[in-house]
């Protein structure tokens, strides 16, 4: 297994092209990313009442309090040791300070080479873009040189089974399903069966989207973990949320209750494209510190891109590191 890896498909969306695509999307709406700091001082001085109004505009851009006090008062501190002289000194503080607080989430997801099937479960809410997010990562798998299989968990929804074997068409890769109705656990256990004795990479399990305050459902998830735990040393290898950016403060919650319930091992964003502030990845990255290891921009398999601390940060503030 593991030994048909040809190239990193990242190639496949250069640098640059991604970034001009990163800071387009993800400044849209009417928020901070959008507002012209030069508004907070309109004489050019940078003094307290500066900080203090983007200390709102990071609140209302969903950063959430803490992390925005956090990111804050780090500018108090450049402003105490008159390191602000003016908007651009400004300017590549936050950038700095965003990209410290976002960097501890960078970490890529590290699929190994083992002799079992790696196992991916997915879960998130209902719409927030999961069942595409495994097509995605399936092409992404697919162009790595792995062998890919999908699971068909979510059984309760009508249309679910049959829009994962339509993604698994478009891909070339098989999908293990069951009935409507059938036991999610019982699908994903079959599933990682099959893959392991078709010498299968990696499986990736789609579940039943559900909200977080549904506690049947999210037991059901704990059900899933604990018997594909048996079949497997470390199964579920990966346990990824899948996030709409323009949730919120709401997805933030999601996050919270997920992974209290599973113990979440990456993050997903989808929808930075919409109508998302990107101030989330900031409070999930300050509240959680859960790895973020996909955000995406769009709907095609390029614009789903591994989460890079630096690039978001110099996208959200307009800002690069060097200035």
């Amino acid at each position: 297994m593991f030994g048909r890896k040809t190239r990193d498909n990242t190639d496949d969306a250069p640098r640059d092209g991604w970034f001009s695509r990163l800071r387009k999307r993800i400044n849209r709406g009417d928020s901070w990313l959008t507002t012209d700091l030069a508004d907070l001082a309109p004489g050019g001085k940078i003094d307290e009442d500066t900080v203090d109004e983007l200390e709102s505009l990071l609140v209302m851009a969903d950063v959430g309090i803490e992390t925005s006090g956090r990111i804050v008062g780090e500018l108090r501190s450049r402003l105490k040791r008159r390191q602000l002289a003016d908007m651009a000194a400004l300017r590549q503080a936050l950038r700095d300070a965003v990209a410290d607080t976002l960097a501890p989430v960078e970490q890529p997801l590290h699929i190994p080479e083992q002799d079992e099937p790696f196992l991916i479960l997915m879960v998130g809410v209902n719409g927030a873009g999961k069942t595409t997010t495994i097509g995605k990562l399936a092409r992404r798998f697919l162009d790595e040189g792995r062998s890919v299989m999908l699971a068909a968990g979510d059984t309760f929804r009508a249309a679910a089974i049959e829009q994962l074997q339509a993604w698994g068409e478009r891909n070339g890769v098989p999908v293990i399903s069951q009935q409507h109705g059938a036991d999610p656990a019982a699908v994903i256990f079959d599933a990682w069966q099959a893959a392991k004795a078709r010498g299968i990479d990696i499986l990736l399990a789609d579940t039943a989207g559900r909200l977080q305050n549904q506690q049947g459902l999210m037991d059901e998830l704990g059900k899933i973990k604990r018997v594909v735990s048996r079949q497997a040393e470390g199964a579920p290898h990966e346990v990824m949320l899948v996030l709409d950016a323009s949730q919120g403060q709401n997805a933030l919650a999601q996050a919270e209750k997920f992974h209290e319930a599973l113990g979440l091992t990456g993050i997903t964003v989808t929808k930075l494209d919409g109508s998302a502030k990107g101030g989330i990845l900031l409070a999930i990255a300050g509240r959680l510190g859960v790895p973020v290891r996909f955000i995406g921009i769009g709907e095609s398999a390029a614009d789903m891109q591994p989460f890079v601390a630096s690039d978001f940060a110099d996208a959200l503030t307009g800002v690069r590191a060097d200035g």
